[in-house]
């Protein structure tokens, strides 16, 4: 790459659910990278929407109870492990508290909010609303009250909510994560093309980053060059 395209605007498109603790803590080490990141004019940073269990509750219920039956006897090692290394993050995590459900009307809101330049915020309120405060992610309301703490029109919101407004844009675009490649979360794909899964650690992430920037062009596929999860590690939620 030429030092003139270097100074391109880099896009980075992160895929989650808000479900997934992973996206969470992924969220906050890409911010923490992007700060001592350098060579762009710029980078636009969009959330792009997956669903890890499409058929979960349509209401909130237990998230423990609910992990517990994929996770057996491990859950408690699991859960303990991943809330150790969000506090690291300055995440709390409650699993004893949160209640997990479908989150396909999240999701809705997210868009929105993308359409409002102002995603990066109702996302990480949502987070907080699962993981640290307990709420119900599929209710309306807390949908709405979250989007209104990051800027958003809450009635706007709610209207939104009532209809089916983005149903098939969102269902859509998670077919065409799928179709991409996608099958477990966080994955960041960076200029459409050098995919990162999972959670790394900073310098990593940064190394990455700045592969993708120099190496703009290069592969055969969208996600062709990739950085896979370390060995070991547990960084992703997947399907």
């Amino acid at each position: 790459m030429t030092s003139s395209t270097r100074n391109d605007t880099m896009t980075i498109e992160v895929y989650a659910d808000i479900v997934c603790p992973w996206c969470y803590i992924g969220k906050r080490r890409l911010e923490r990278a992007l700060r001592n990141f350098r060579g762009t004019d710029g980078v636009r940073i969009v959330y792009r929407p997956f669903q890890l269990d499409p058929g979960a509750p349509a209401t909130g219920t237990p998230a423990r109870r609910h992990l517990g039956q994929k996770l057996g006897s491990q859950v408690g090692t699991v859960l303990e492990r991943t809330s150790r290394m969000a506090a690291r993050e300055g995440i709390e995590m409650h699993f004893d508290h949160a209640l997990i459900g479908n989150t396909l009307d999240a999701h809705r809101v997210l868009r929105l909010a993308e359409a409002e330049g102002k995603q990066a915020g109702v996302l990480e309120q949502l987070f907080a609303a699962y993981f640290t405060h307990g709420r119900d992610i599929t209710d309306h309301a807390v949908l709405a009250d979250a989007a209104a703490a990051a800027g958003l029109d809450r009635r706007h919101v709610l209207d939104m909510l009532a209809g089916s407004t983005g149903v098939r844009e969102v269902t859509a675009e998670i077919a065409a994560a799928h179709a991409r490649g996608v099958s477990s979360v966080p994955t960041i794909v960076v200029n459409g093309r050098h995919a990162i899964q999972g959670v790394q650690e900073i310098p990593a992430l940064l190394d990455a980053l700045e592969r993708a920037r120099d190496e703009a062009g290069a592969g055969d596929a969208e996600t062709g060059d990739t950085t896979p999860n370390p060995a070991g590690v547990a960084g992703t939620c997947t399907i």
